[in-house]
Order: structure tokens, then sequence, then C-alpha cells
């Protein structure tokens, strides 16, 4: 057998437009994805590259042990990186031996102060590795300040943010333009260093270039609590003679094509809209209405095809795991005029996007951002009513995803519902990446239920491939159940009526007395 092969794939700055043409064939055409976060999970590249993948590609998640905080590793900060990218490196090399090709994801250029180096000074000795060029964050910021940084025979230098004010101070006053990467806490001695200098007045701040939540300042205006890692401050070499995209106040954030903004002063506003299940007839008048009412709709691109086009409203859709990401473009553009609805299925409040624009809003960049929540027909609403009243009396909704929270937590609150004989509505049960899942609660639900307790499986129901079935919690099957299907599982007193019309199923709200 042949050995795999390592892709370094760089994916660009940001905006999913700008990954290369060879980088979306890699990635779909990869047996592995992998990709590094931080410990809360969510990672740029996977949200940059999600458009590009196929469904049942494998992944590694590696996930670092620590990014700026403290560690009580013996080996200091440095000893637990150097063993994270020692075992994340064996992870991909277990992959590259069986002849597994490998993806790994670079935000940027995988050799421009990315991680894919640790990974390929590692792993390149042993198999074959090929590295795929992306456009810088450099690139992307000079062209967000619509200005040149060099001409002729000027000289730019690169600049980390982490070195001291006094070297920054230095290397600035010593090149025509410069760039400084790794910003977020450093920036209070970068702004030091620019003043020291006598660059300042020339240096501009730029905020995830080319993506919905971009931002361009002069330096001189940033807050320093506001500044994240993915920034750049330019100092370009020619000083600007065209006008520089909204630089004249601290707020002012740039216009770009895949969020365009309105120039109103007066801030819009962000309605959290639920569309039902699938019915069209299952989306409630308020929230037609909220959604003719629009200038914007953002959300996961299967529920905004589910909402009819109209003339002039612009439609921002992306990946289903984006959530912070879709929630904070969204009180961008609200901040900025724009009237946005931000479109979910089922109910928003129920595994869905109200909590995450909520989370996002309570940031004070958006405190005066109007952020209103409606109601929708939940899917566990929608799925009981197919079969009677399951859920007639007291109940639980779980997700079983992992996703956001671990397993060990999932499997507690399994527990804890189950002992307490509450009926169950059980979301997100499987996908094509989490397969082992619904047998495990089975077996901790069949720790408390009997056997043949009612379980109903309820897959796109309002949808056009509907189905609705009844079976036994000892009988249910993990291969009949998707992404697409929802659970309710009975309680003591759930019971089942065979009907020519059907199986009823029915919780009853009475308890008898002994």
């Amino acid at each position: 057998m042949s050995a795999g092969k390592l892709w370094g794939v760089g994916l660009g700055p940001g905006d999913p437009e700008l990954v290369t043409v060879k980088a979306a064939r890699v990635i779909a055409e990869a047996d592995v994805i992998a990709f590094h976060s931080a410990r809360h999970g969510r990672s740029i590249s996977r949200g940059i590259a999600a458009p590009y993948m196929r469904p049942g590609q494998l992944e590694e998640h590696l996930v670092y042990p620590v990014t700026t905080e403290t560690t009580d590793h013996p080996g200091g900060y440095q000893g637990a990186i150097d063993e994270f990218y020692e075992q994340a490196a064996a992870r991909l090399a277990e992959h590259l031996a069986v002849g597994r090709s490998v993806a790994l994801l670079a935000a940027g250029d995988p050799l421009f102060y990315s991680s894919y180096m640790h990974m390929h000074r590692r792993l390149a000795d042993r198999f074959e590795a090929e590295i795929i060029p992306g456009i810088t964050s450099v690139s992307a910021a000079s062209a967000a300040l619509g200005t040149p940084l060099v001409e002729g025979e000027q000289v730019l230098t690169v600049l980390p943010g982490t070195l001291p004010a006094d070297e920054l101070t230095r290397r600035l006053r010593d090149t025509e333009a410069a760039a400084i990467m790794k910003l977020g806490r450093t920036y209070p001695g970068v702004r030091q260093a620019l003043s020291d200098s006598g660059r300042l007045d020339d240096a501009y701040y730029v905020e995830r270039a080319s993506t919905g939540k971009q931002r361009v300042l002069a330096a001189a205006d940033v807050n320093d609590a506001d500044v994240p890692y993915f920034s750049i401050t330019l100092v370009p070499g020619p000083r600007p003679t065209t006008p520089l995209p909204r630089t004249d106040s601290p707020a002012a954030q740039t216009v770009t094509e895949t969020a365009p903004r309105s120039e109103s002063a007066a801030p819009g506003e962000v309605v959290v809209v639920g569309l039902g299940p699938g019915a069209p007839d299952w989306t409630t008048p308020e929230v037609r209405a909220a959604l003719d009412a629009a200038t914007d709709l953002v959300g996961y691109t299967t529920y905004i095809d589910r909402v009819p086009v109209r003339p002039g409203q612009r439609r921002h859709a992306s990946d289903n795991r984006v959530e912070s990401e879709r929630a904070a473009m969204a009180l961008d553009l609200a901040k900025h005029g724009a009237k946005v609805a931000v479109v979910s299925s089922g109910d928003p409040g129920v595994f869905a996007m109200a909590a995450a624009v909520l989370e996002e809003s309570a940031d004070p960049q958006w405190r005066d951002v109007p952020v209103r929540v409606l109601p929708g027909l939940t899917a566990a609403n929608a799925v009981a009513s197919r079969v009677g009243a399951p859920l007639g009396h007291d109940y639980a909704m779980i997700s079983l995803s992992d996703r956001l929270k671990p397993w060990e937590v999932v499997a507690q609150r399994l527990s804890a519902v189950a002992a307490a004989d509450m009926a169950i509505a059980i979301y997100n049960p499987a996908s094509s990446q989490r397969t082992w899942q619904v047998a495990a609660m089975r077996d901790l639900l069949l720790e408390h239920r009997k056997p043949g307790t009612p379980v109903v499986l309820g897959r796109d129901v309002g949808g056009p491939t509907e189905s609705v079935r009844v079976v036994t919690l000892t009988d249910l099957d993990p291969a009949d159940v998707d992404m697409r299907t929802l659970l309710i599982i009975g309680a003591s007193t759930t019971a089942t009526v065979d009907t020519p019309h059907g199986t009823r199923v029915y919780t009853s709200r009475r308890y008898g007395t002994s």
C-alpha cells in the first residue's frame, strides 16, 4: 500500500471566494480534512473551506491546548505547544501511512505565520507533501485599504506585533512601508511603536480583511479592547491619494461586496425568525411580515433557500457551523442601517440562531442594535402532531450533537431526564460524521425505561419526503436515523393506540393515585 499525500492548503484571508481553484479541488478530493482551533472549537479555516467539502469526509480537529493563557505543563507554554504538535503530527501520520490523502487547512498562506509549517517539518521527510499557496492577509488588507503598499524601489517590511516596542520602533523608522501582524493584546505596544517612530498618522488598521466583519480605521482611532488576533496594521509607502473607505471615525467600517451596508447613521435592527420545520403553511404571518420588510437575510444556505427571492433584498447564506460569525455579520449590517432577518428553521430559540445572536449582541460594539426574536413552530411539536400528543405532559428537549458540548454532558442529561420519567424530544440525533450516539442513547435510556417504551421517528416532517413511524425503544435501529430525523421517546405514561388510520400516541396528563 502506497502512503498518502499531505497537502498544505492555503485558504486566503477569509472570503471563501478567495480560495484558489486548486485549493478548492484538493479540499473536495481529499480523504481527510484537518484543521486547527483554540479550545472554544470554532475553526476559521474550516469555516472558509466548508463550501468545498463533501459529505462523508473524515475530519481531524486539532485543538490547541493553550493559546495565550498560562499552563501547568512541566515544559511551560512552549513545552505544551511542542507536545501538541508532536501528537497532531502523529494523528495525521496514521492517515498518511494507510494511504489516505490529508488536506491540512491554513488561513492565508501555509508558510506565512501559519501552523502548517510545524506539521510540514514533522511529516515532509516521511510522506509526499505539496503546498498550495494562498492570498495573505497583507494583500487582503491592502485591497481593503484601496491604496498601494509600495511603489518603485520602496521596501516593505513585515513585522510581528509580538516584537518589543523599541525593536518595532527601530524597524519602522528604517523602512518605507510596513505590515504589522499578530495584533490582539499586543496592540498597545504596536501603537506606541508607531507613535515613537513618527508613523502613527500614516498607519491604518484592517480587521478581518475580506470577510463580512471587515473593518478599516485609522490606527490612532482603534480601541485597544476591540482588537482581535485576525487584524493587521499597514503603513503604506506612498501617501494615499484616493479616498480611504470610511476612516473618519472610530466606529467607521468598510463596505464590502459580501455584506453591503447602508450609509444611514441610525442603526437598523436584527429580527431572528423561525420558519417552522418544513411546510410553508407553518411559517407564521408575523414571520412572513418580518421577511418582507428585511433588507438583508442572513442564515444557513438550506434555510435561506426556503425564503422566496425578493427584488432588492440581499441574501447572505453560509455553512451551518459558523453561528457566531453569522450572528456578528447580522449585527454589523444592522449597526449600519440594515433591517436584518436571521433565518432559522423551526423555532429560533430551540437549538437555533436566537441564542447565538443574543450571545454575540452582548459585545459592547452592538449595544445600540435592537434585537427581536419571533417564534416559530418547533420540529418537536410538528412531529408530535403527526401521531397525536406524545408531548402532552412534562417533557424535555435534548440535542445529541456533541459539537458544542461534550458527550459526557449529553449522557448525564439523558440519564437525569430518563430517571425523571419525562418524555424526551431528541434533536440532532445523527449525521454523516456522528453515527454512534443513537445506540449509546438507547442503551442509556433502557437503564430507566421499559423495552416497550414508544419511540416516534419523524423525518422531514412538513417536507416533500416526510415519514413518521412508531417503534419500541428496544427496536430502535440507529440505521433508521439521520440528521433530518427527530425522535420522541415516551415516558411510563405514554401509550399507543392502533386504529384503522394508524398508530396514535399520547402521554396522559393524569397520574393514578395509590
